[in-house]
């Protein structure tokens, strides 16, 4: 008899990248991973708990999943179910909880559930991963995306002071040089046409001598015709490296999500943030020296607990100086369990609402200001899906949304379109 599998993912790519590697385990296991039935056997919830609202919704979708199938086995797991297991285990909507390390023993310790060991879970812990090159000894499956989003690197050592997630994925490693290679290739062979390489830091990426670039140089060696995009970096000098690797692999996209966070240089030193703006600033610089029509986006926090209205300018100037492509703008709301959240100093609801709207402004005028550099070029598009208005619509290279008539396209492959006014959209966030 077949076994139903629902896989729920909240949160970052890095959680994608880790459902993909589910698919392969429950698939193994025997359970065929679909995205709603009327009965199933299990549902597994991949949460995120990266502030507590993430972690609410998390718990939230594990009532959602019990109520909608009473008679079905549930396994949390994720970063919410690593910090907030006896949350869970409280709530009794979850059968089994496990840690983000147990995730890769998910088939057997499913097979000890129903043999009746129900005092699962919990005896891994991220923090305690050891600092080596690790193997998921899995490959990645994409059933219901068109992209494959690829699991490089685990862990941050940052520390900064808002960030729940050292906590919850541990030290900084990365997994097998050898293991991504055949995960990438394996994706290529089963015709995804973008390849995402995505970690909690993956500039962090190191396996025997071997770093980032020297991986993406590798991947980009494997024979086909797809493009490779980089998650989340971070500006450090030691980087510079990964932009001459990227402006000499035309398969690598034009685009770098660089952290920033804030563009004053006091609050990044509250942050914990690991460089100042100037520096910041530099890496940015040669970016767009060295790979021309370059997506820079980036992540901003505004009303952390001490931000003034004088630091509040200070970094809406820096900003607004950086002109970026796509920004996207957070207000600062405390994570238990992080040393900012006991700070002084909190901002009040309404001085924050209007910080955001005056960040806003300036990202749309950032933003309008890329698009309309790009009129004229011919960008590499992947066309993804057709919708009722009979457009089709992708992702150019450099992250910028095109549409075109759906019969003028392939969908799925790499398409050359000239950007005009009629077909060049924004930079919106990616939905996958």
């Amino acid at each position: 008899m077949k076994k139903y599998a629902i896989l729920h993912t909240l949160g970052c790519r890095l959680n994608s990248a880790d459902s993909a590697l589910l698919v392969d385990r429950l698939e193994k296991a025997g359970y065929s991973v679909v995205q709603s039935v009327d009965s199933v056997d299990l549902v597994v919830v991949n949460s995120c708990t990266v502030t507590a609202e993430a972690a609410r919704k998390s718990r939230q979708a594990v009532r959602k999943f019990r109520a909608s199938y009473p008679g079905a086995l549930i396994v949390v797991t994720g970063c919410s179910a690593e910090l907030d297991r006896d949350a869970y285990l409280k709530d009794g909507a979850a059968s089994v909880v496990l840690s983000n390390p147990e995730k890769r023993g998910i088939s057997e310790l499913i097979l000890d559930y129903l043999a009746g060991r129900h005092e699962l879970g919990g005896k891994a812990a991220s923090l305690n991963e050891p600092v080596q090159a690790f193997h998921e000894e899995a490959i990645s499956r994409f059933p219901f995306r068109s992209r494959a989003f690829l699991k490089i690197q685990e862990g941050c050592n940052n520390f900064c002071s808002y960030c729940i997630v050292p906590y919850a994925r541990g030290p900084e490693r990365s997994r097998s040089f050898d293991e991504v290679l055949a995960d990438c290739r394996q994706a290529v062979a089963a015709g995804y046409p973008e390849l995402v390489l995505t970690g909690v830091n993956t500039c962090a990426y190191f396996d025997a001598g071997r770093d980032l670039g020297a991986l993406v140089r590798e991947v980009c060696r494997i024979d086909g015709n797809f493009r490779v995009r980089l998650s989340s970096t971070e500006p450090h000098p030691h980087n510079i490296g990964l932009l001459e690797v990227m402006a000499s692999e035309p398969k690598v996209c034009r685009f770098l999500h660089l952290a920033l966070q804030n563009g004053c240089n006091r609050i990044l030193k509250a942050m914990n943030r690991h460089y100042r703006r100037e520096d910041y600033a530099e890496f940015a610089r040669i970016a767009r020296e060295k790979i021309p029509g370059i997506h820079l986006g980036s992540d901003l926090i505004l009303g952390f607990p001490g931000e003034t209205e004088e630091d509040f300018a200070d970094g809406l100037a820096f900003v607004e100086q950086m002109a970026f492509a796509n920004l996207h703008i957070f207000t600062y709301s405390p994570r238990s369990g992080t040393p900012a959240a006991s700070l002084p100093g909190r901002i009040p609801p309404e001085v924050a609402k209007l910080r955001y709207r005056k960040l806003k402004e300036v990202a749309e005028a950032s933003r309008r200001k890329f698009v309309e550099s790009q009129l004229g070029q011919v960008l590499p598009v992947i066309f993804e899906t057709v919708g009722r208005d009979g457009l089709a619509r992708g992702w150019s290279d450099n992250y910028l949304a095109v549409r075109v008539p759906a019969g003028s396209v392939e969908l799925g492959t790499i398409v050359d379109i000239a950007a005009t006014p009629e077909n060049l959209g924004g930079a919106e966030e990616l939905h996958e």
